[in-house]
């Protein structure tokens, strides 16, 4: 098992390293764990990124856009890690407990086996709240083993100097906009930048970390044996009591389970708002320039997930997103890319500006780090179908929507009718021009078609002549321009013969029959190009350029995309055999990355929210269809 990352992390650039905290001497490779190997934890506000060796290298405190705390996963020198591992060569395997998202590390050393058990308390009152305490409970349950840990924490990404003292036998971190304190039952020891123990557990013996933020009206606090123990329970029921909304039985219960409790970590409880991931900036391609910030809302990934999280009986989390929606997403906030940007702060704001981290290396080397995101300025005509979407599906799911929503979304589709014939950057968000693309055309198609839809269900007024009209044209101008009788397919995008991935959606969102010969005649020709063993490509770079250097692996949402365009043609075999190989590059606790690599692992940010979704929308369809 590689080395813990961020095992001694000097201070960052402008603070010479004390005696004892040389970084490491090791290749790229050995001093990070591969994408896959961890865990996350939450309390709806944050979330932190466990790896199978114990280590907590992604922290961000306090919630998931702030900067980070702990970022070893990007820096392994200057990022900074929460490292608690045995002290002896030891065998790991990490699971989740039961129906939850408690996360469980175990030790397996020749004199005995231990584990930790990790998770954020999900506490009502505000106060407990603002805490965010992170609560590491250390057990040794068969023999004895020795236990090591280093607490590293590097502020600001790694850029912000701190102090650290000893007080009232705990560990005060201090920084100029943040102060962590960390409590332990184990005597601590403190040089000043990190604190460190070393303590040997007997069998039924346990020891706690706690590390909280404080300031302000949060005072620091222990955490005994007991208080842990408590916390644990109430933890833990919290998550089991969130799941039982849950509708599905089928054949993937627990696959689909895990996808709808990390949506739920992924979910900012004080405004409702969906983040795409959990990370930043962790590579698409392996020393590659496709490293993004995904811990904001994307209006289409997070209309997405309300309609994965409807689907399974969890219409709380839609009407919360409906209210971050009615607060933070207006259309009369006229912009030249449209009356909506593509994503938002988790706190509604619009300022997302996107600025490189030269100090920090990246993950495995590969920079640039990046925090905000330019693509926040880019038109991508899709999501109002995205958008409207979640919104019939709420009002059909879950409960009507009210009047004032209704004007609303008039007022977007209105946008729309007036607006769809241009071009634009594009679902994949490309960075080399805009241009006339087939999901955007067809996403616009249903923002109006599910208007039109909601109005006559509900006796709504609306402009019901315009809107069938533009709906009925766009119609027509996909079926005569985005249809390549060379490669008889529907293709990306007006005036060429590449294909898309994206056009899979052509058929879930009813656009045309899944049986339609033309269709059809698609999914054989994407089977054929942008298909491997089961994993999507979503389109070929070297035959569309994006405007990026580099190749990138196989999309996950889109080969659940694939799973689900195949159930839907009444190719059941073909669709399980392709869902059942997805599931095998999941990682050990069924989560997934952006990406897969040409080898099988995890590339980009972790884990994604998109591509959850479509796992649980390709499970529920195809167990449906299976019968």
């Amino acid at each position: 098992m590689p080395e813990a990352s961020g095992q001694e992390s000097p201070q960052p650039s402008g603070h010479e390293p004390p005696p004892g905290h040389e970084p490491p001497q090791a290749s790229a490779s050995a001093r990070y764990l591969p994408i896959a190997d961890h865990g996350l934890i939450g309390d709806l506000r944050s979330v932190a990124l466990v790896g199978t060796d114990g280590t907590i290298d992604w922290y961000c405190c306090p919630s998931f856009d702030a900067p980070s705390v702990f970022a070893s996963i990007l820096d392994a020198d200057r990022g900074g890690s929460f490292e608690l591992t045995a002290a002896v060569p030891a065998r790991t395997k990490q699971f989740y407990f039961p129906d939850t998202n408690v996360l469980l590390t175990r030790f397996f050393t020749d004199d005995g086996v231990g584990e930790i058990q990790d998770f954020m308390p999900v506490d009502g009152d505000t106060t407990e709240a603002d805490r965010h305490r992170l609560i590491r409970r250390v057990l040794c349950v068969r023999g004895s083993i020795p236990f090591r840990a280093r607490v590293a924490p590097r502020f600001e990404y790694g850029s912000r100097p701190h102090t650290a003292r000893l007080h009232d036998d705990m560990v005060v971190f201090e920084s100029a906009d943040l102060s962590l304190a960390l409590t332990c039952t184990e005597p601590l020891e403190c040089d000043g930048l990190d604190a460190a123990v070393d303590f040997k557990l007997l069998e039924g013996e346990s020891a706690v970390f706690a590390l909280d933020q404080v300031s302000g009206d949060i005072a620091p606090r222990r955490c005994p044996r007991a208080e842990a123990e408590d916390l644990f329970g109430a933890t833990v029921a919290f998550w089991r009591d969130w799941l039982t909304a849950s509708h599905y039985r089928g054949r993937w219960r627990e696959m689909v389970h895990r996808s709808a409790l990390t949506l739920k970590l992924l979910t900012y409880a004080p405004t409702g708002a969906i983040v795409a991931a959990a990370t930043t900036s962790l590579p698409e391609q392996l020393g590659g320039e496709r490293n993004w910030d995904y811990r904001y809302v994307w209006v289409r990934d997070a209309a997405f997930c309300v309609y994965a999280l409807l689907r399974l009986g969890f219409t709380s989390e839609a009407e919360q997103f409906m209210a971050f929606t009615a607060r933070h997403i207006s259309p009369g906030d006229g912009r030249p890319t449209g009356p909506l940007q593509i994503m938002y702060g988790i706190d509604g704001r619009t300022d997302l500006d996107e600025r490189e981290l030269p100090h920090l290396e990246g993950y495995q080397g590969s920079a640039p780090v990046r925090v905000g995101n330019a693509a926040a300025d880019q038109l991508q005509l899709d999501i109002y179908g995205a958008l409207i979407d979640s919104v019939y599906l709420y009002d059909k799911w879950a409960q009507p929507i009210s009047s004032d929503q209704w004007d609303d979304i008039c007022a977007l589709v209105d946008w729309v009718c007036a607006h769809w014939d241009q071009p634009d950057e594009g679902v994949w968000e490309t960075r080399g021009g805009r241009k006339n693309f087939l999901y955007s055309r067809l996403m616009c198609w249903v923002a109006i078609e599910r208007a039109v839809r909601l109005a006559a269900r509900r006796g709504l007024p609306a402009d019901i002549e315009r809107w069938r009209g533009a709906r009925d044209t766009i119609y027509r101008r996909i079926m005569k321009n985005c249809w390549s009788e060379k490669r008889r397919a529907f293709v990306q995008h007006e005036d060429d013969d590449v294909l898309d991935a994206a056009v899979l959606m052509m058929p879930l969102a009813k656009f045309i029959s899944p049986t339609d010969p033309k269709w059809l005649s698609t999914l054989d020709a994407l089977t054929e190009d942008l298909v491997s063993d089961s994993l999507v490509y979503r389109y070929d770079p070297n035959a569309s350029p994006d405007g990026l250097r580099g190749e990138e692996g196989t999309f996950s949402i889109c080969s659940f995309w694939y799973v689900e365009a195949l159930t839907r043609a009444g190719r059941l075999d073909e669709a399980r055999l392709a869902f059942e190989k997805m599931l095998t590059y999941a990682n050990h606790l069924g989560l997934y990355a952006e990406e897969i690599s040409h080898t099988g692992e995890q590339q980009g940010n972790f884990p994604q929210a998109f591509t959850h979704l479509a796992l649980i929308s390709a499970a529920y369809n195809l167990d449906r269809a299976l019968g």
